[in-house]
């Protein structure tokens, strides 16, 4: 188990509705990770929603104990998701391996967010935020204006530079730079509100 995974708070799932707060968090992760293709045939919400219905469905199945076992569970149905749909989409034979890298990939992206408010995006297994930081970084990331959201999701959790951001937003990286700055200094002020 991971020290992730024992540091967390314990979780009732008795209630279908705890799914519901984790849609914001399972939104980020899903737009980080959702291939440019995938992304103009799919909506991150659409693809949200259905890992949100499958949890639902299988929180009797859920056999962790804590919190952050519980993300680390919606991340692997989220996971499943989005290769199946990838596959869907190049019809390709079912690589095992993709699925796993998938889930490997969202689980980087979760420790990026995590530990994005620490100023330690290098290395946030060392900041790791629990609980309700995360879900409420992740409500604040999608109350930025647009521009912003994206540049701060490009950069801090596709691990883009800022002249590969700045390419994929068609701005100058003076520009993506100012946006990364706002972004950031905004998302401070509103997690610690």
């Amino acid at each position: 188990m991971t020290t992730e995974e024992n540091s967390a708070d314990p979780i009732d799932c008795s209630d279908p509705a705890i799914v519901a707060k984790y849609e914001s968090y399972l939104r980020m992760l899903a737009q980080t990770q959702m291939r440019r293709k995938l992304q103009a045939k799919y909506g991150a919400s659409d693809i949200v929603q259905q890992t949100m219905l499958q949890a639902v469905q299988a929180l009797d199945g859920f056999r962790g104990e804590n919190e952050a076992q519980f993300r680390k569970w919606l991340r692997q149905i989220l996971s499943h998701h989005l290769c199946h749909l990838d596959r869907d989409m190049h019809r390709d034979k079912r690589d095992v391996r993709r699925e796993q890298s998938m889930e490997d990939k969202l689980a980087k992206s979760s420790m990026r967010l995590e530990g994005l408010l620490q100023g330690d995006v290098a290395r946030p297994s060392q900041n790791v935020m629990q609980g309700e930081a995360v879900l409420a970084l992740c409500q604040a990331i999608d109350r930025l204006p647009n521009e912003q959201a994206e540049a701060v999701r490009m950069h801090y959790l596709d691990e883009m530079k800022v002249s590969e951001v700045a390419e994929a937003m068609d701005k100058t990286t003076a520009a993506v730079a100012g946006l990364l700055h706002r972004g950031v200094k905004t998302l401070r002020r509103m997690v610690e509100n």
